[in-house]
């Protein structure tokens, strides 16, 4: 058996450990709870700082600590918005140009700002105890726009210096027209960036100081020169053919010219081709409907008859022929043509039978003149309009009714007197008898076949007597059918009548020369009394009554520059009497 030894007072050990054991609990319990107190406060300090910035973070004069970095970016650019909207003065030699920092690009990136700042998170005392103690000041992060940034440089190089200008090539008509370059002097864009970020946010003086420099132009001489020699001098040399199956199309230069250009790209000057204007340019050789072939025809063009060219229907990729234009351009003479992928509808009528009709000269010519009415000018306007520039080929067949239509509102006709059954009453198309008589004596004296006319029922003295016709829709024509061996160009042009002078209307024809016409009229004969009227429907006009006639006329053929007889027709009309009439309403 063990026991306790007995110490110097005679108690045993087991005893003293017996009696200190309490105390030396309370001591734990303490430490712990020291433990305890001081590991929450560093924790707590943890926490808090892991979501802040230090405190006494500034930037710019602006305090942004103890803030998390959202509010930190909220205060900052409240803090900082009056320096940021306030210009700032550039100098640049020597010339002061005010310049609003946002239009320059400028802007604060207040949440990188707010960034650089943050200490992160870290159970380390000293980081700590910097977060709380040690704040510091952050520089502010600036972004520039390089293109607003750009368009300032370039406002200051037009007040304080001058700006570089490109070479250009360009072209007027059918000629090369060369723009020199000219050395510019400006600001450096990014000593403008600098200068312009160190006095963004600044609160002293907001002037800031550049220096000018050589700008040399994007497209210098050597560029010019190239493009001059590679493209815009045989662009201009000579014509370009573009062949659309067997229809070529001639462009020349001066036509093509409005639609190239030679446009900067980088340190060159590149071709570049409207494609709308070349369409318009082809479509001047081709159909205006590119589907649809139109025939080649003749026209008067400055008094004088002149072939218009017959253009084929034509469907074609307009990126196609862009594309081949753009190379053939600068092909030598001689080359300068090439055939494009398409489809093709040729024109009945070509070129070559238009040129084929011979017409060259006028052949006949007749006037006739009428008294103002305004229904007169409207209607033998209208119809002179639609007859004018008719084309007969050798057997071709007129028709006025045909060319002209039914005289309706809708047609340009107005309502005007006519003859109808002796009578002159009111219906559309009163006047148009005027054209088809001088439009019969253009025919009569071109020595053309007639094949339809009818005189006026009624002689009207301002018409030649026997030599006049009247028409009628749709019973009574005027028709007249070329029987030459060339073509026939019918012209018509009126002159209205005004209420102190006469109206007119000429109708020529053109052609070739195949006959010289003579003509002889007889004496009236067979005469018949005229009767007296009286008409109580109101759609009548009082006419003083005139005895009726019979008469003949003669056309005489020769072949031109002889007097010799070739051919005589006779025309014989006769004239019923044209009543006095005495209108009556009711």
């Amino acid at each position: 058996m063990t026991t306790d030894p007995a110490g110097p007072d005679g108690r045993t050990r087991a005893a003293e450990e017996r009696k200190e054991r309490p105390g030396g609990k309370a001591v734990v319990v303490v430490l712990l709870a020291l433990a305890l107190l001081v590991g929450g406060g560093w924790f707590a300090a943890y926490h808090f700082a892991s979501d802040r910035l230090p405190h006494g973070t500034r930037v710019a004069g602006v305090d942004v600590g103890d803030r998390t970095p959202a509010q930190a970016a909220r205060t900052l650019r409240a803090g900082l918005a009056d320096r940021m909207a306030e210009p700032v003065t550039v100098l640049g030699g020597g010339t002061a140009v005010k310049v609003n920092p946002a239009a320059a690009g400028l802007s604060l990136d207040a949440a990188a700002t707010v960034a650089s700042g943050a200490t992160g998170r870290s159970w380390d005392p000293r980081t700590l105890w910097d977060h709380y103690t040690d704040g510091s000041d952050l520089q502010p992060v600036v972004d520039v726009d390089a293109a607003k940034l750009a368009a300032t440089a370039r406002r200051i190089d037009q007040r304080a210096g001058r700006v570089a200008v490109d070479g250009a090539v360009s072209f007027a008509a059918a000629r090369v027209k060369v723009t020199d370059p000219v050395m510019g002097r400006g600001v450096d864009e990014d000593e403008l960036a600098a200068a312009l970020r160190s006095a963004y946010l600044s609160t002293g003086d907001r002037r800031v100081e550049v220096g000018l420099h050589d700008v040399p132009p994007a497209i210098d001489d050597a560029a010019v020169e190239k493009a001059v020699d590679d493209f815009a001098n045989p662009a201009m040399s000579a014509p370009v053919t573009l062949v659309f199956g067997r229809s070529p199309v001639r462009i020349a230069p001066r036509q093509y010219a409005g639609a190239l250009t030679l446009v900067p790209k980088g340190d060159r000057l590149v071709p570049v081709l409207d494609r709308a204007k070349l369409r318009t340019v082809i479509a001047q050789g081709l159909s205006s409907d590119r589907s649809a072939p139109v025939d080649a025809t003749v026209r008067l063009v400055g008094g004088k008859p002149r072939v218009i060219p017959a253009k084929p229907g034509v469907s074609y990729d307009l990126d196609d022929v862009a594309d081949v234009f753009l190379k053939v351009v600068t092909w030598k003479d001689g080359h300068r043509w090439t055939k494009v992928r398409s489809t093709v509808a040729e024109p009945d009528f070509t070129t070559a039978e238009a040129r084929a009709l011979r017409i060259r000269r006028k052949v006949s010519e007749f006037t006739t003149h009428f008294p103002y009415a305004e229904y007169r000018n409207v209607n033998i306007g209208r119809a002179a309009e639609l007859i004018d520039g008719t084309v007969l080929k050798p057997g071709d067949t007129f028709s006025l009714n045909g060319i002209v239509g039914e005289r309706t509102a809708a047609n340009g006709f107005t309502t005007g007197w006519t003859i109808q059954n002796g009578i002159f009453r009111q219906d559309y198309g009163g006047g148009v008898s005027q054209l088809a008589t001088t439009t019969f004596n253009a025919m009569f004296f071109a020595g053309l076949e007639d094949v339809e006319h009818k005189p006026h029922s009624l002689y009207i003295d301002r018409y030649p007597i026997g030599r006049e016709a009247t028409v009628a829709w749709p019973s009574v024509d005027l028709r007249f059918r070329n029987d030459t061996p060339y073509g026939v160009l019918v012209h018509a042009t009126v002159t209205p009548s005004t209420p102190s002078s006469q109206g007119s209307v000429t109708v020529s024809m053109w052609s070739t020369k195949h006959w010289d016409i003579t003509t002889r009229t007889g004496p009236r004969y067979a005469f018949t009394a005229y009767k007296t009227q009286t008409i109580t429907d109101g759609n009548c006009e009082d006419t003083s009554g005139a005895d009726g006639f019979s008469i003949d006329v003669w056309r005489y053929f020769h072949r031109p520059g002889s007097s010799a007889v070739v051919k005589t027709e006779k025309f014989h009309t006769t004239y019923i009497p044209q009543d006095h009439v005495i209108c009556r309403t009711g």
